[in-house]
């Protein structure tokens, strides 16, 4: 499906109501292609997981226009097997197919007695530079934050 609305509209049909009773829990479920509009957005609320948080931020169940009470569960499932043809993955099924990078393991607490490392430059002027070489899509404070991490991790040592 391509949007909330259609998700929505299915849930009517099967559930009863309108639209409008499943619009906002459809929606939860998509937000992420803000951020990421292909497929992939999936990844971060269409499976198990996604499901059970959705009954955490929405409640168990919902009282549709009709006056039916219909488990948020059940919506949830519906929109993911819509989206992933008829399966509801786990969350596993998602993760262990992103590729590992060096910065994705970087967690390292910060030692009280460690110098400060040295400040790179994170101004506008050098996120700008960045931008124009084609080396970032980022907006100036992820770039920065970006840097600032990257900046942060040990050196590797032969």
């Amino acid at each position: 499906m391509a949007h909330p609305w259609h998700h929505a509209v299915s849930s009517a049909r099967k559930y009863g109501g309108r639209p409008e009773d499943y619009l906002e829990i459809h929606s939860w479920f998509d937000a992420s292609k803000s951020q990421f509009a292909d497929f992939r957005h999936r990844a971060l609320r269409h499976h198990a997981f996604g499901i059970f948080e959705a009954e955490r931020v929405f409640g168990v169940t919902i009282q549709n226009s009709d006056g039916k009470t219909v488990p948020v569960r059940f919506i949830g499932e519906q929109h993911v097997r819509e989206d992933c043809g008829g399966v509801i993955p786990s969350a596993q099924d998602w993760l262990r197919l992103i590729p590992s990078k060096p910065w994705m393991n970087v967690g390292k607490l910060a030692s009280d007695d460690a110098p400060a490392p040295e400040v790179a430059d994170l101004s506008l002027e050098a996120w700008r530079a960045t931008v124009l070489r084609g080396e970032t899509v980022l907006g100036h404070k992820e770039w920065a934050e970006r840097q600032a991490l990257i900046r942060s991790a040990p050196e590797e040592r032969a």
